[in-house]
């Protein structure tokens, strides 16, 4: 498959976009959430350091958080999974500081259903992830250089729909084209069928749409990785492969959606013996290099693979906050396993420059030393109580 690349040259000093705004969490209440009863927290508008053993119930306060974004949270859990207990639904409400003044905002899910309120009328999730951009980086994207290509779709998608809320639409879409084409082409072997020119044309739209973005996202998280100082986090070379994606660098949209529509055509036969879509954009990979050792991020040392996905979430961070003028909200689980002191100071610095409210778990106050005289009053570190852990 095609690649294409993208990397610039670093600062050695960070410098966080001018004039950015941020907007952030004042309150927060769950009900029957996760491990959590009852749970109210008075939040700093800056840091927010969640402390306590295993198990006490630290990212199920990061999942609730991510709620409060479109799609399933930072596990990809079923909603009905989240209850504390079998029989209850949960609700996650919020107050939150925006430009336009304080915002009431909170999700709910009973019976099968989610329901969405802003300032006590319904409301979209679309408007919540408006005000409120957010990011975030868990344990389990620890493994983003060495599992499958899947997750690493995830990951440049999520964050070219902080850049593009339409994505998420293209994404659905081709989807559920790409599922009914498979499932005709079992069908029928296929054969002639006018149904499916029409799937086709929904996912050479979609796909190219998909593609183009993900394209935009890939030049402006080259942007933001060159504005994070290499003495900092190390320095990521990025590039995407993909079929469509290298196609557009040197044709129009309009000539690479024929294309790929034509190709769809071709391919029936095949894809269908295999039972899948044999190309398109659902094949994409975002790769990922340490520029230093020219040495791909699967084949780096655990700690390095760290500081290269910590560099990233950063140059997101950068990237929103830029383009959206708003600074994202950063949920990051345990982000300071296999980062040194040196890496935990230097991401307490950028924090604070970037000026948004990040929420950051831990197990020891050690952890997070310098992160008060860095943040100040806008810090605050919550030892988390046992009796709200199941």
């Amino acid at each position: 498959m095609a690649g294409v690349s993208a990397s610039l040259e670093q600062p050695q000093d960070y410098v966080a976009p001018a004039r950015a705004l941020a907007p952030h969490i004042e309150a927060l209440r769950l009900t029957h959430f996760r491990s959590h009863e009852n749970l109210t927290l008075d939040c700093a508008p800056r840091a927010m350091v969640l402390l306590g053993a295993n198990g006490i119930g630290k990212t199920n306060v990061l999942e609730a958080l991510s709620m409060l974004a479109p799609g399933r949270g930072l596990r990809g859990a079923a909603f009905d999974d989240m209850r504390f207990e079998r029989s209850l639904g949960w609700t996650v409400s919020s107050d939150i500081a925006t430009p336009d003044g304080p915002v009431r905002a909170g999700i709910g899910w009973r019976d099968g259903a989610r329901r969405v309120r802003i300032d006590g009328a319904n409301g979209k999730m679309d408007d919540i992830a408006h005000m409120l951009p957010q990011l975030w980086l868990t344990p389990a994207m620890d493994r983003l250089f060495v599992d499958g290509a899947s997750g690493r779709r995830k990951f440049l998608d999520r964050f070219a729909q902080s850049l593009d809320a339409s994505l998420t639409k293209s994404l659905n879409a081709y989807e559920k084209a790409m599922r009914e084409r498979n499932r005709l082409l079992q069908d029928n072997g296929g054969a002639q069928n006018g149904w499916l020119d029409g799937l086709e044309e929904a996912m050479a739209l979609h796909g190219v749409a998909i593609a183009a973005a993900r394209l935009t996202a890939l030049d402006a998280l080259a942007v933001g990785l060159a504005a994070i100082p290499e003495a900092a986090f190390p320095r990521a070379e990025i590039a995407l492969s993909g079929t469509l994606e290298a196609s557009l660098r040197t044709q129009s949209a309009l000539e690479v959606e024929d294309r790929f529509r034509a190709h769809l055509a071709d391919t029936r036969a095949l894809d269908g013996a295999a039972g899948r879509c044999l190309d398109g954009p659902h094949r994409s990979d975002l790769q990922v290099h340490y520029a230093a050792k020219n040495m791909p991020a699967a084949d780096c040392s655990t700690g390095e693979q760290k500081a290269l996905l910590v560099g990233l979430i950063l140059a997101q961070a950068h990237c929103v906050a830029a383009q959206r003028g708003a600074v994202p909200i950063l949920l990051l689980d345990e982000v300071a396993a296999h980062l040194d002191a040196t890496r935990r100071a230097a991401l307490a610095e950028i924090l604070h420059a970037l000026g948004g409210q990040s929420w950051i778990t831990g197990t020891d106050e050690q952890s997070f030393d310098g992160f008060d005289a860095v943040f100040g009053d806008d810090f605050a570190a919550l030892q988390l109580a046992a009796n709200h852990a199941q």
